[in-house]
């Protein structure tokens, strides 16, 4: 590869990572114009259920502007080569939308906590199977549960107690 060719594919390669960072940010203006229309009272901690998406925006802000500072100063130097397939694996990705499809049909019947952790485990044995691993054995998919359970409890707690926002529940009582 000549030198010219080398300057002018570096060149598109910083403008494509310029792009990436303004489309950060556009996507924090998008964030924070659904932040403002949702209602601002306080709950009982005294954070409305408006925060997070305000915090998800400035996050997505800044981080936009340090890709385009990053790009700016010559792009990204220290980046790692991708792991996985060089193309798309289908198998991974219907396994992923599975994930997605189910917990949209079960979150309502089966509440938030109970649905989340099986998309947690379906997408995980997706992205597993697009790096090329094995998929799992039942034991792996027992753990990969439980770490969805994990994550999605207390996630459904920060909602229905701290955010006051009202998640499907399992039980009648709210809890679970």
């Amino acid at each position: 590869m000549s030198a010219a060719v080398s300057m002018r594919w570096m060149r598109r390669r910083g403008d494509q990572q310029v792009l990436i960072g303004v489309g950060v940010i556009l996507l924090a203006g998008g964030v924070g114009a659904g932040a403002w229309a949702i209602p601002s009272f306080a709950g009982y901690a005294g954070v409305g259920p408006d925060f997070l998406p305000w915090l998800v925006a400035c996050v997505l802000l800044l981080c936009g502007g340090l890709l385009v500072w990053h790009a700016r100063q010559g792009g990204y130097r220290d980046f790692e080569e991708p792991s996985g397939a060089s193309v798309g694996d289908w198998r991974a990705f219907a396994w992923v939308a599975a994930g997605l499809l189910a917990v949209a049909a079960l979150i309502k019947p089966l509440g938030f906590v109970a649905a989340c952790p099986l998309c947690f485990a379906l997408a995980v044995r997706g992205l597993r199977q697009a790096e090329g691993k094995p998929a799992g054995t039942l034991r792996q998919t027992l753990v990969d549960v439980a770490t969805g359970l994990a994550i999605a409890a207390p996630v459904y707690w920060l909602f229905r107690f701290l955010l006051g926002i009202n998640l499907p529940a399992l039980t009648a009582g709210g809890v679970i």
